[in-house]
């Protein structure tokens, strides 16, 4: 049986091999795209402008997708790696009263920026039960037998129940099958070495493959369709069936559970529901005796709108809320809202005023306004191209929370459109 010195040794013999056989990175300091625009005033500023950790809104479950990127580390003489830890922590401290995934590239670790082993090991020490618990899956995107050695270093540490939730990832196109692909926040240089990984798995370039035109959406069909196209479908129907139905169960079964929208649900059964509503076969949420379902439905088609409920349009006014005084921003979040389509104001006014509801039971569901914007932020808006960066989540939210708290300010009074709510 190996020793521990000797898979220590192992480790770095390895680690310096691949270095040898792998092109060098684009700079000592990291690639200029994996750094970031964050706020000078961050309290940690000096590891967030490397873009190392990133969160990329939710996957299609609600789940929320924190990427760590190895190819953003610079040489380690210039970074403090307490103070990583520290960022680490502060990130997930954030998330972690909900149901999370971790990605790790693990492309660009080289033998002058990695941690220390020891530093791993104190992470994972330091890793309460509650960031443990939450942590449904642990993505090592494109392992070597570096990582395979550190994970049998560290077997001894980690509880059998952790370990489950690994799952080597050897090309990119593999994490499409495990969660929303298009949300990831993916540095140029993993995508480069995954292209590479490619081309000599199949001996050259891969030929150009047409690819057949989506198939048309069925009538039924509720999830994945934009608000306009369920509207004329559902003739008469001004709020989406989804959203009428999962809230009216809620409302009636899950506004004094702690912790509503925070947890996810099984994934298969997610998309059996998703199946039976596209196919227009009733659903009745009774049968699964889980409010968690609902919830996670109801977030699961918002998000899956091509354009987010508030629109694409509105995405860069709700960044620059931040640079309103505080005691305009209500009023001006009370412009950017009036200034959306019709249908689209509707749909939100009807959204909005059950999470004000939610709001209200506080007190027993532990669920503020900052707590829900935090959860249905990011599928609100997002941006016609690209995923939501980190330094985007703070104004996303400030944003949420006022149309949740403020929500008879921003949304009654409106130019008159059709009294519609839950």
């Amino acid at each position: 049986m190996t020793s521990q010195p000797d898979l220590e040794k192992l480790a770095e013999i390895e680690l310096q091999r691949e270095e040898d056989e792998e092109d060098p990175v684009s700079s000592a300091d990291g690639p200029p795209s994996s750094r970031c625009s964050v706020d000078l005033s961050h309290p940690y500023f000096d590891i967030a402008r490397h873009g190392i950790i990133q969160v990329s809104g939710d996957d299609k479950y609600g789940r929320k997708l924190i990427v760590f990127s190895s190819c953003c580390l610079p040489p380690s003489h210039q970074l403090d790696h307490h103070r990583l830890l520290g960022y680490l922590k502060y990130t997930l401290d954030q998330y972690v009263e909900m149901d999370y995934i971790l990605v790790y590239f693990h492309y660009g670790l080289r033998s002058t920026n990695k941690p220390s082993l020891k530093w791993i090991r104190q992470t994972y020490s330091e890793f309460e039960r509650k960031y443990k618990k939450n942590l449904k899956a642990l993505y090592v995107v494109h392992p070597t037998n570096f990582i395979r050695i550190v994970w049998n270093l560290f077997k001894p540490l980690i509880s059998h129940k952790f370990g489950k939730k690994l799952t080597y990832v050897n090309y990119l196109s593999e994490l499409k099958d495990y969660l929303n692909y298009e949300q990831l926040i993916i540095p140029p240089d993993v995508i480069k070495h995954d292209e590479k990984l490619r081309v000599a798995q199949k001996g050259g370039p891969a030929p150009s493959v047409k690819k057949p035109p989506p198939r048309p959406p069925l009538p039924t069909q509720q999830f994945g369709v934009s608000l306009q196209y369920i509207r004329e479908k559902n003739v008469g129907a001004m709020i989406p069936p989804v959203m009428t139905q999962t809230i009216a169960y809620l409302k009636e079964n899950g506004m004094k559970t702690e912790g509503i929208f925070r947890r996810s649900a099984r994934v298969q059964l997610i998309k059996d529901i998703q199946k039976l509503y596209n196919l227009g076969k009733p659903v009745h949420f009774e049968q699964y005796g889980d409010v968690h379902v609902p919830a996670v439905i109801l977030k699961t088609f918002i998000r899956e709108l091509p354009e987010p409920l508030l629109t694409f349009r509105v995405y860069s006014q709700v960044l620059d809320v931040i640079k309103v005084e505080s005691s305009l921003r209500v009023s001006r979040c009370k412009q950017i809202i009036e200034s959306l389509p019709e249908y689209n104001f509707i749909v939100a006014k009807y959204l909005l005023c059950f999470l004000h509801m939610v709001s209200q039971e506080s007190i027993t569901n532990k669920m503020s306004p900052s707590n829900l914007a935090c959860v249905f932020g990011v599928n609100l808006v997002w941006p016609r191209h690209n995923s939501v960066s980190l330094t985007a989540l703070t104004p996303i939210n400030i944003f949420a929370e006022i149309l949740i708290e403020h929500f008879h300010t921003v949304f009654i009074s409106h130019r008159g459109t059709a009294e519609v709510l839950p």
